[in-house]
């Protein structure tokens, strides 16, 4: 019988939110991938990469803040890049060692990925995503004058703000795609991929921040995957959420779930973003499916017993 093939997408409960934290949060995580793995299934891991990223940001703007005869800037997607590679050497680690410990043989790679976004992409003209330490208002002004975008950030400061373009290609596809027939357990797009331009064959990072759940339902789409699991905070989606009429959701249809945006009845900045990505998988092929859920249920949605299921 052919394997089932699932994409995983960890939110940021799966990772920590500094150095310490995340050894401690991927040795619990890895013990559910490693529980999927076990039932036979080929496995891609994805993840985000919020507290990690703004962190090596914010000591990498120090840096060159102190010290500006030896260093300059960095740009952001040499950060996500960075982010990418301890966070996945941390997964990556942690999943082996509970492999082991179960006596499994599987093998675990980590992918540094970049992800194509079309340079003349909206989001360009309306950046909207806060990145990297708060700023004075002096620093958000002279920044603004030098052309870099800006905004008040929840009565904190102000951030240096950039685009979150729509992921179009995963430039990595074949070697993941390879390792993944090979059997490997494969950590790839980290925090939506590093995001790059295609200019006339030469990539370049772009400043921007591609959405985790948006790249891993492009990845999960490319890869013919069967299954799409969004790991977030909630056990199930729900509607009139928080209110007493809230009612949890277990099997949702593509129309229906469109309905349900058109009823705003998503978050825009939790849940809403969520869904989209689900019908973009659920749409892009026959028998494909989305689940919602916790870390810890991941095993249980699959087999039926549990989570929002979002379906053609």
């Amino acid at each position: 019988m052919e394997k089932k093939k699932v994409v995983i997408a960890l939110g940021g409960n799966a990772l920590g939110n500094n150095i310490q934290e995340q050894k401690e949060a991927v040795a619990k995580t890895a013990q559910v991938i490693v529980d999927l793995a076990a039932q036979g299934l080929e496995l891609v891991v994805t993840h985000g990469n919020g507290p990690q990223v703004g962190m090596i940001q914010k000591a990498m703007d120090e840096l060159a803040t102190n010290y500006t005869d030896n260093y300059m800037e960095t740009p952001l997607p040499t950060c996500v890049a960075m982010s990418q590679g301890y966070i996945g050497i941390d997964l990556q680690n942690a999943i082996k060692y509970e492999l082991h410990r179960r006596g499994m043989d599987v093998k675990v790679s980590t992918i540094l990925s970049q992800v194509e976004v079309d340079k003349n992409d909206e989001a360009f003209r309306n950046p909207t995503k806060p990145i990297g330490r708060f700023l004075t208002e002096e620093e958000a002004k002279r920044n603004q004058e030098n052309g870099i975008p800006c905004m008040e950030d929840a009565g904190r400061g102000y951030r240096v703000v950039v685009a979150s373009p729509m992921p179009k290609k995963i430039r990595e596809l074949l070697t993941i795609k390879t390792l993944v027939d090979a059997g490997h357990i494969v950590i790839t797009c980290g925090g939506g991929g590093i995001p790059v331009v295609d200019e006339d064959g030469k990539l370049s990072g772009v400043n921007a921040v591609i959405d985790k759940d948006n790249a891993s339902s492009l990845l999960a789409a490319e890869l013919g995957a069967d299954y799409l699991i969004i790991l977030t905070a909630v056990e199930k989606v729900a509607i009139n959420f928080g209110k007493e009429n809230q009612k949890w959701l277990s099997d949702l249809t593509v129309d229906q779930a469109k309905e349900y945006i058109a009823q705003e009845q998503f978050a825009k900045g939790s849940m809403l973003p969520k869904i989209e990505a689900a019908i973009r998988f659920a749409e892009s092929g026959e028998g494909r499916r989305t689940l919602i859920t916790l870390l810890d249920k991941a095993a249980a949605g699959i087999a039926g017993e549990t989570g929002t299921v979002i379906h053609k």
